[in-house]
């Protein structure tokens, strides 16, 4: 692969959701729907978000089947509510910041439907990195190994070359499993601490 010889690596690739974006599903979406969590668990479709985030179905076959008694609901209006509650996790932009000013190449590597554009329209996400592996794009999800082996051939790296960050343990083991190196995203803090005792470098033009 030598093309990985001709680029600055580690690559980093970076969950979205509860990584770098809040996930309103399970802050705001519940109460949208006058549920708890639980109720909403037990009402809604159990496949039919998975769907839709692989991009199997449309948003208007998903409000057709989100329910599984397949009652209407205000579609616009959780489209609206996700919106409102994306927002970048605290102090996340300036490690994007940093990485991007080191000069790292950065993509996402996240489970979402086709409302990630959502996310880029109102938090512009593509200033630190590239959308290049989305669920809905590649009709796989994490932690199916065959989506981490389609990362591994479009970046044409060796898995040593990667580092992936998650909130998700499973998903992090998962990139474990095919060589990839792995951080269990918790906080901001441990975060730049595991890639700073990796190797990375984080610092920016106000450290010097």
């Amino acid at each position: 692969m030598s093309f990985s010889n001709q680029r600055k690596v580690p690559i980093i690739l970076f969950d979205v959701m509860d990584t770098l974006v809040r996930d309103p599903f399970y802050h705001d979406v519940p109460s949208f729907f006058g549920m708890s969590m639980t109720e909403l668990i037990h009402c809604k479709h159990p496949t039919a978000w998975i769907e839709f985030e692989k991009g199997f179905i449309n948003e208007v076959e998903l409000a057709s089947k989100f329910f599984k008694d397949g009652r209407d609901f205000d579609l616009q209006g959780l489209k609206t509510c996700m919106t409102n509650g994306y927002s970048y996790i605290q102090d996340i932009e300036g490690l994007l910041l940093a990485l991007k000013q080191n000069n790292y190449e950065m993509h996402a590597f996240t489970n979402y439907p086709i409302w990630y554009h959502l996310i880029e329209d109102k938090l512009k996400l593509s200033k630190y990195l590239s959308w290049t592996f989305c669920s809905c794009i590649n009709g796989k999800r994490k932690p199916d190994t065959e989506f981490y082996m389609e990362v591994l051939s479009h970046l044409e790296v060796d898995p040593v070359n990667c580092i992936f960050v998650d909130d998700r343990q499973k998903n992090v083991e998962a990139a474990i499993e095919v060589g990839i190196r792995g951080v269990h995203f918790k906080n901001v803090n441990l975060l730049r601490e595991e890639l700073s005792l990796m190797g990375i470098d984080i610092t920016t033009d106000e450290d010097q």
